[in-house]
């Protein structure tokens, strides 16, 4: 790992994105999870996901409990406090704990009524994070896996990845459609690319296709003889491999938080 990777690595990251655009990524995202909810058949909500716990019901609980976490503070509180003590009583790590916690919370609620509670409370969700004080902001947290993070990059980044990540799961699991523009899907693709490579920094030129896709080349990968690798494939499946939901060998292997 070079100097300028190992500074990275003990810095607490940063959002790369405008905070209003991270704020309209949120609003959106939020709008196309609650479409897809409702548009699934009794079938598709017992599908299995790449999450090998969870059908598409429970993923969806855990998705509507990570928006109830954002669109109150004292669930937020609450959720964290929980998830924090079972992971100190069981073993295991916290985040997985509160993913328990929130698919465990939402588990007698109806098919419909976790699609209607989504769309009720995304509004709330997207307010809270875009009025989220600089203080706060600014604080920095230890990621079990991944080193430091400020919440900033929680809220403008992360939580908006979790759901987008979880629509790649639900379509492959139901075979709906996953929607590709340039403005929405690109966007938030754009951001794990140039975070990716960051993260490995060495020359590489990477193609995705579609209009969720694009061209991009970091370092000297382009020139001849750079020695950078050449890569192309589909933009979700570039979110997959580097989220670790699929095998990923050379640059690939560095993996990106979703």
């Amino acid at each position: 790992m070079s100097t300028k990777q190992q500074e990275l690595t003990r810095e607490a990251r940063l959002p790369q994105l405008d905070r209003a655009l991270a704020t309209q990524l949120a609003a959106t995202e939020y709008a196309r999870i609650a479409d897809l909810l409702d548009q699934l058949t009794p079938e598709q909500w017992a599908a299995q996901t790449d999450c090998p716990e969870w059908d598409v019901r429970a993923m969806a609980g855990h998705m509507l409990g990570m928006v109830q976490m954002a669109a109150s503070v004292p669930e937020m509180i609450r959720q964290q406090a929980t998830a924090a003590l079972r992971a100190r009583r069981r073993g295991g790590l916290q985040i997985d704990a509160l993913t328990a916690l929130q698919v465990e919370k939402n588990a007698a609620l109806t098919a419909e009524e976790v699609a209607r509670q989504y769309r009720r409370l995304s509004p709330q969700a997207v307010r809270n994070r875009r009025r989220s004080p600089t203080f706060l902001r600014n604080q920095t947290m230890e990621e079990e896996t991944d080193g430091r993070w400020t919440f900033g990059y929680l809220f403008d980044v992360i939580l908006t990845r979790d759901p987008f990540m979880h629509r790649i799961d639900i379509t492959r699991a139901t075979g709906m459609e996953m929607l590709a523009t340039a403005d929405h899907e690109g966007v938030i693709v754009d951001d794990a690319v140039h975070e990716w490579a960051l993260r490995h920094g060495r020359p590489v030129v990477l193609e995705l296709s579609g209009p969720a896709g694009g061209h991009w080349t970091f370092g000297d990968g382009g020139n001849a003889g750079g020695g950078g690798e050449h890569l192309a494939m589909d933009p979700f499946e570039f979110c997959r491999v580097t989220s670790g939901r699929a095998p990923a060998a050379g640059l690939l292997a560095t993996q990106v938080p979703f």
